[in-house]
């Protein structure tokens, strides 16, 4: 324990030299800009900024990539709030309750909890990053393609709750989020599938954010209008220093649930090739599952923001676990924070700690500072966030319009995707009306490549036999969990009846 003290020490005083605080400072600063650009994200934020790079050491270097890592984390919830446009698959679950509070004028008070949020659930990884580093990495081996698809049954296991009683309409949103994401070419054979004809546009599959800009960018704004019918009422926001200590002040009422949304995430972030998209979403299945009213999620209640929030950040921090401790990048950004580490000459793996440990620890110590600069940063920049709530919606409406556009467009850079992103808007719009849940379908489409691909390997391992689920304890005991938070909702409402 000395000993880590020690390092991590050393640590935080190669963070804090003049070039690598100016890095952690700029690169949080750039990608909280970053993240609240819909269609934009981490991913494609650290790749252009990747060239920058080679003006400054190599510690400086990868000190500015994570830091742009970070701040993207926190970005996409802004936009997430104020317009209700995710500004990444990472901000999905937090439209669902951060726009509602938004709507309410409570945006300041969604925002803040978003910050501190991601600043509990980053210092918890960093501190768990600190302290089990080895450890974790060679659990986290463990999990073969039975125990990540065991783990997707579990996080689907958690949308039950996300459509509140009405289980049929969840279970149907989720199916067709399925049916969505299986859209494109097989991953075992390599043909095209549910290709509707000829479409080639489809072969590339339907992207998430794609999906996720339509329904809650054009879906809500249609909804929005209709419900209005054009006079749409400005969210005034009373902004204030004694305003924002208040809302400070409500951290107890969510600080269970951000930190069981930091440990799931951090968890979660450290199996190879997770990410922090499906930690986002199990931290909010789960928070309102436990919820003491559950009901109240989707309509603005604050652990709805505070939930996958901290999630996203502690699994950001959980995939550099394996990409430094293995040379397995746990999430896309990783990826590419990896190919700069070799291009840089250092190679990861449980050799970097002893022959680079000025590195590695540095590195540690920047996620402690980062994570700090970057709550900083947010808290000051709330009263221009929630400026944005000001405009009139005449303005607002066509300032959505173009940023749905771009975010549609940006991933692939085909106007297949725009035309679709229309449709999807529609659909939202339609489903809406309908009163059928929209969020398990976005979800599903997320996890449902991956637990396709752990399925399928498993079984082609055990020759289909499906028992290989149960047989491996890992596997089973999420197994075993998943039908508990299933049965959940409905030995809850059988003792309410009897109540």
């Amino acid at each position: 324990m000395d000993t880590v003290l020690t390092l991590l020490a050393s640590g935080l005083v190669e963070a804090i030299q003049p070039v690598n605080l100016m890095m952690i400072v700029l690169g949080c600063s750039i990608g909280l800009l970053i993240g609240a650009m819909p269609g934009l994200g981490s991913v494609n934020g650290v790749a252009i900024l990747l060239p920058i790079t080679f003006l400054v050491p190599p510690t400086a270097a990868i000190i500015f990539l994570a830091a742009i890592y970070y701040g993207a984390m926190y970005g996409g919830a802004i936009s997430s709030i104020t317009l209700g446009i995710p500004g990444a698959s990472t901000a999905v679950a937090t439209v669902f309750d951060g726009r509602p509070l938004a709507q309410a004028g409570k945006a300041d008070k969604a925002l803040t909890a978003a910050a501190v949020a991601s600043f509990i659930g980053g210092t918890i990884s960093v501190v768990l990053f600190t302290l089990f580093a080895p450890p974790l990495a060679e659990f986290a081996l463990k999990f073969g393609p039975p125990e990540e698809f065991a783990l997707m049954v579990l996080a689907f296991a958690t949308f039950i709750g996300l459509g509140g009683d009405d289980i049929p309409k969840t279970i149907f949103s989720i199916l067709i989020g399925l049916v969505l994401a299986a859209v494109g070419l097989d991953i075992i054979s390599g043909k095209p599938r549910l290709i509707f004809g000829d479409i080639s546009g489809f072969l590339h599959g339907v992207n998430f954010l794609v999906l996720a800009i339509g329904i809650y960018g054009i879906g809500e704004m249609l909804w929005t209008l209709e419900q209005t019918q054009g006079r749409v009422t400005v969210h005034k926001v009373k902004m204030s220093f004694s305003r924002l200590l208040h809302n400070l002040q409500d951290v107890r009422q969510y600080i269970g649930t951000t930190s069981l949304g930091s440990a799931i995430g951090y968890f979660v972030g450290t199996l190879p090739a997770a990410g922090a998209t499906p930690a986002s979403l199990m931290s909010y299945g789960l928070a309102k599952t436990f919820s003491r009213d559950p009901d109240s999620f989707g309509k603005g209640n604050i652990a709805g923001v505070a939930a996958p929030e901290a999630g996203n950040n502690a699994a950001s921090t959980g995939s550099m676990l394996p990409m430094i401790t293995l040379g397995i990048p746990g999430s896309p950004t990783t990826a590419i924070l990896l190919g700069g580490m070799i291009i840089w000459g250092l190679r990861p793996g449980p050799l970097l700690f002893s022959e680079h440990p000025d590195f590695v620890w540095g590195l540690i110590g920047s996620l402690y500072i980062a994570n700090f600069v970057t709550l900083l940063i947010n808290l000051a920049f709330i009263p221009l966030f929630v400026r944005v709530l000001t405009m009139p919606f005449t303005i607002l409406a066509p300032v959505i319009f173009v940023l749905c556009i771009v975010g549609g467009y940006a991933p692939t850079q085909t106007m297949h995707d725009v035309w679709l992103m229309f449709l999807f808007g529609i659909a939202g719009y339609l489903l809406r009306k309908l009163n059928y849940p929209v969020a398990p379908a976005v979800l599903a489409i997320v996890l449902g490549p991956l637990a396709e691909r752990s399925l399928r390997q498993s079984l082609l391992a055990s020759q289909g036999d499906p028992l290989i689920f149960v047989e491996r304890p890992l596997s089973a005991v999420c197994i075993a969990i998943a039908v508990l938070l299933a049965c959940y909702p409905l030995i809850r409402k059988f003792r309410r009846r009897r109540s």
